[in-house]
């Protein structure tokens, strides 16, 4: 199989929650092996808001294993943490949870848009809540801002990576026609 891929194969990319599941205990694995709690906060960071759409319970609870890496060896740490990211992701994310994360996510570029924008974003949450459109499209909807207003937190959260849709959106394009 080639590895060249058109913007039409791209486009027909699907990551399944299995996969995102996957991927991101992969990861951790590989934290795992590093044996640094550097790495160990790194990957909370970047899993905040794929943790929080799965489970928001459990996101605090991993926090909180995190911070307390003065007091408990790092071996003890990781194996309490690994425990209950498992539990976390065994959690279905539902459009309850993934509204409340683009809540979140909308915190940080709210104070930039106009009302215009502000209601656009609305009605895309409002489309997202009525399986109008799909999680992927709200956050590809999403996205390109995360590069226009240069938010390098957001760009790093595997939540856009594995769920975002690869076509550009609404959103960007308002904004673009503002500049």
């Amino acid at each position: 199989m080639s590895e060249n891929f058109t913007r039409a194969d791209v486009d027909k990319i699907i990551v399944s929650e299995k996969d995102a599941i996957k991927f991101v205990l992969d990861r951790f694995s590989v934290v795992k092996n590093s044996k640094k709690i550097r790495d160990l906060v790194d990957f909370q960071a970047m899993n905040k808001y794929m943790l929080m759409a799965h489970n928001q319970e459990e996101l605090k609870l991993l926090g909180n294993i995190v911070a307390s890496h003065k007091k408990i060896p790092l071996h003890d740490i990781l194996d309490k943490y690994e425990e209950h990211l498992k539990i976390a992701l065994k959690k279905e994310p539902t459009i309850k949870t993934h509204l409340n994360v683009m809540m979140h996510i909308f915190g940080y570029f709210s104070k930039y848009f106009s009302q215009s924008e502000k209601d656009l974003y609305y009605e895309l949450l409002r489309q997202f809540k009525e399986e109008q459109i799909t999680v992927g499209k709200m956050l590809s909807e999403i996205g390109p801002l995360i590069y226009r207003f240069n938010n390098t937190y957001l760009a790093r959260q595997t939540y856009f990576l594995l769920y975002a849709d690869t076509r550009p959106g609404i959103l960007f394009a308002v904004l673009n026609n503002k500049n």
